[in-house]
């Protein structure tokens, strides 16, 4: 496919997303299957530009003065991934896949006629307008600039799984040794339409060597510093990446329970295990009631709650244009069910872990204290002293807004979004 297939075939994609309102995975593997003849080079261009689209929507279509699909399309190829207004021009002449030509308005706005500084902040951090006021209350004066770090393209991290590989072994030659995290290795954010390596058939993958692992879950897995020989609860384990972080971590000595209230989001735990041959991870599925035996005898209870994920803008933007305040209130509800359910299990003088990929304080902090308020027998510590004691402190360092919890963000630390707090159970 040439260029201009390939900007309106995005088009095509995010008039599916933002006007039927498909998930933006779901809309581009529709689009594949019924328009087989492209290969994997276009099909990974047109994803580029849906998805950069979709993480700049506000700034672009302010941009352009109009936020129409083939706008977005437009402003993504040119704003973010690197194509000039020129090759446009010279690269769709006469190109009916393209459909109707460039118009002077057009072309003036892509050459950047409409100066984005002159856009409301909201505009220009990307965030729903309506979630502005949190964000900016969080963030403070570094509120645009955390949201528009929200909008970049985002690395693909990977995790040396201690049980098999140290980070040294692995045989990674184009990844980069991550910044805070140990055990992680990074490639950079692709550029154009590039597109990253495949590491669901890579060696080191398939011999369980190493997970793919955002450097933010790994980080917030390294903190809850769990001990060889313990036993800890993964309250929330979804598909099993904290829990496997957490069997690496321990170096397989041990007993983790991954528990999570749909046993669909468990399924791949089974076989990510099997293959880190991390044999101390326990797959439990609901009902709850197959916790019991482990109640007050826990020396670690994670808490990775459901959340609205903003911290994982880069890597889903589609929904930040999703999310509703009901969604929001709807996460803030199951927060405060999950923690009062986890707490039940840690023993005296164990610890519970509250975790999120949230940058909301509504769905981080402010969870804290009130379970804090309305539960006795548990005091918060100062995770800042375990961020030292695992990192040094010539690494960048998250947002703190108490100097107990933390808040890793694209633009502190490099990394997807998530918040941090560790409470320890006094009696």
């Amino acid at each position: 496919m040439r260029l201009g297939g390939r900007i309106q075939a995005a088009a095509e994609v995010l008039e599916d997303v933002t006007q039927r309102r498909t998930p933006v995975t779901m809309a581009l593997r529709d689009w594949g299957k019924a328009h087989r003849f492209a290969g994997s080079k276009d099909r990974s261009a047109i994803g580029n530009i849906v998805l950069d689209a979709l993480r700049r929507k506000s700034s672009i279509g302010f941009r352009m003065n109009d936020d129409s699909p083939r706008a977005l399309a437009l402003g993504a190829a040119v704003f973010s991934g690197g194509v000039t207004v020129d090759e446009i021009l010279e690269q769709t002449e006469g190109d009916q896949h393209f459909g109707a030509p460039l118009t002077e308005d057009q072309i003036a706005k892509l050459r950047g006629q409409i100066d984005l500084e002159t856009a409301p902040e909201a505009v220009r951090a990307d965030v729903p307008d309506w979630l502005w006021p949190a964000f900016e209350t969080n963030f403070d004066e570094e509120a645009v600039a955390e949201g528009a770090a929200l909008t970049q393209r985002p690395p693909l991290d990977v995790r040396a799984n201690a049980i098999k590989a140290k980070r040294a072994q692995l045989d990674q030659k184009s990844a980069i040794p991550t910044e805070i995290s140990p055990v992680g290795m990074r490639f950079p954010p692709v550029e154009g339409f590039g597109r990253h390596p495949n590491i669901n058939a890579d060696a080191d993958f398939l011999t369980g060597k190493m997970e793919i692992q955002d450097e933010g879950s790994q980080i917030v897995s390294l903190l809850v510093a769990a001990k060889p020989g313990e036993t800890v609860l993964d309250y929330c384990a979804g598909g099993g990446g904290k829990s496997l972080a957490l069997a690496s971590d321990m170096t397989n000595d041990g007993a983790i329970y991954a528990f999570d209230i749909d046993k669909r989001r468990l399924a791949p735990t089974y076989e990510r295990a099997m293959r880190a041959g991390a044999d101390i991870i326990k797959v439990v599925p609901p009902p709850a009631k197959s916790l019991n035996h482990l109640r007050g005898k826990v020396d670690r209870v994670l808490v990775d709650a459901p959340c609205t994920g903003v911290g994982t803008w880069r890597r889903k933007p589609d929904a930040k244009w999703r999310l509703t305040e009901d969604a929001l209130g709807r996460r803030m509800q199951e927060q405060v069910k999950v923690l009062d359910e986890a707490k039940d299990f840690v023993k005296p003088g164990g610890y519970l872990f509250y975790v999120t990929c949230s940058v909301l304080a509504a769905e981080n902090e402010a969870q804290v204290y009130a379970f804090l308020e309305r539960t006795e027998g548990f005091e918060l510590l100062s995770a800042g002293e375990v961020w030292e004691e695992r990192f040094g402190v010539d690494v960048p360092k998250p947002w703190s807004s108490d100097g107990c919890t933390l808040t890793l963000t694209p633009a502190s630390t490099n990394t997807d979004g998530f918040f941090f707090a560790v409470m320890e159970k006094t009696a």
